[in-house]
C-alpha cells in the first residue's frame, strides 16, 4: 500500500494532465447511497422493497408510462437529496490538485448528481456520460431539447414513494422526465451529453502524447462504463496511467497501473500530495 501511494504521488507530480473518473462510490462519503445490490437499494427505499421492484425496474423509462407517480417519487426524492448534499472534502482536494496542473483536466463520470459542478469544477470540463438529474426532457420527445431542471422540490408521499405533482414538458404539456440514460432507454435525448463527449474528445486530442494520470474513484463492475474507460485509455495511450481507488474492486490490469484499496475520500487523501 505504501509503495503504491509513493508511486501515485510521483505519477501525479510528473503528470501534465489529469482525468478524474468517478462512479457511485465517489458520493458515499458525502452521505449518498451507492445502491449496491437489491438489499442496499431496498434499504434506502423500503416502499420499493414492498413492491418488489429492483433498481433496473425503477431506473427505467417505462415506469414513467406505467406508474408516473412512483417514477417521479423516486427521482424527485433523489433530486432533493442531491440538491441538499454537500460534496465531501475529497472534491476540494482534487480541485486543488488540478489547479496545480494549470487546470489541465477533465472529469468523466457516470454519476448524475451534479456534485462536481457544486464542488467548483468547471462545467465545461465535465462529461456526464449517463446524463444529469438537473436537466429534463419530454417523455414523448416532442422536441429534441434538454432544459435545466428548475422544478421546485417535489412533494412526495414517502409511505408510497409517490409524487404528489408531476413535472410537465413546457412545449406539449405531457410528462417530463430527467435527462438520464436509464436501463433499456431508447428515448434518451443525448444532445447535451454528446456535446460533452465532443469536448472531452477534443481535450484528449489536445493532450495526446502527454503524461496523463487517470484518478478513478468508486467505479464498480456492475455498470462498468467508468472502469472500462480507464482500462482502455491507459492501455491505448502510452503516456497514460490509471490510479484506481476502490474499497473492494481495486484490481487493475497492466503493470504500470496502480490500485489503492480504500473508499473515495480516504483514497484521495492517500494519493493527494499537496
Amino acid at each position: 500500500m505504501i509503495i503504491n501511494m509513493l508511486k501515485a504521488h510521483n505519477l501525479i507530480n510528473e503528470a501534465q494532465a489529469i482525468i478524474i473518473t468517478a462512479g457511485a462510490g465517489m458520493g458515499v462519503d458525502s452521505g449518498l447511497p451507492d445502491f449496491r445490490g437489491n438489499e442496499g437499494f431496498w434499504k434506502e427505499y423500503p416502499p420499493i422493497a414492498t413492491l418488489g421492484y429492483d433498481f433496473e425496474q425503477m431506473a427505467n423509462p417505462s415506469l414513467f408510462d406505467t406508474n408516473p407517480k412512483l417514477a417521479w417519487g423516486f427521482y424527485g426524492h433523489r433530486l432533493k437529496l442531491y440538491r441538499d448534499t454537500i460534496p465531501h472534502e475529497g472534491f476540494k482536494l482534487l480541485l486543488e490538485l488540478v489547479k496545480n496542473k494549470d487546470n489541465n483536466y477533465f472529469v468523466f463520470t457516470s454519476n448524475v448528481d451534479g456534485q462536481f459542478q457544486k464542488a467548483g469544477f468547471d462545467k465545461d470540463k465535465i462529461y456526464e456520460v449517463h446524463g444529469s438529474i438537473h436537466h429534463l426532457q419530454c417523455t414523448e420527445a416532442c422536441i429534441q431539447s434538454v432544459w435545466e431542471n428548475n422544478v421546485e422540490d417535489i412533494e412526495i408521499d414517502m409511505d408510497k414513494l409517490e409524487a404528489k405533482t408531476l413535472p410537465q414538458c413546457g412545449n406539449c404539456k405531457e410528462l417530463s422526465r430527467p435527462n438520464i440514460l436509464m436501463f433499456g432507454d431508447w428515448s434518451f435525448i443525448g444532445k447535451r451529453t454528446d456535446n460533452q463527449a465532443r469536448e472531452f474528445h477534443n481535450w484528449t486530442m489536445k493532450n495526446k502524447g502527454k503524461k496523463i494520470v487517470i484518478i478513478e474513484i468508486g467505479a464498480g463492475s456492475a455498470v462498468p462504463t467508468i472502469r472500462s474507460f480507464g482500462d482502455r485509455f491507459s492501455r491505448m495511450e502510452e503516456g497514460a496511467t490509471l490510479i484506481r481507488i476502490n474499497p473492494r474492486e481495486y484490481d487493475v490490469t497492466g503493470e504500470k497501473n496502480i490500485s489503492i484499496e480504500a473508499g473515495g475520500l480516504e483514497g484521495i487523501k492517500q494519493v493527494y500530495d499537496g
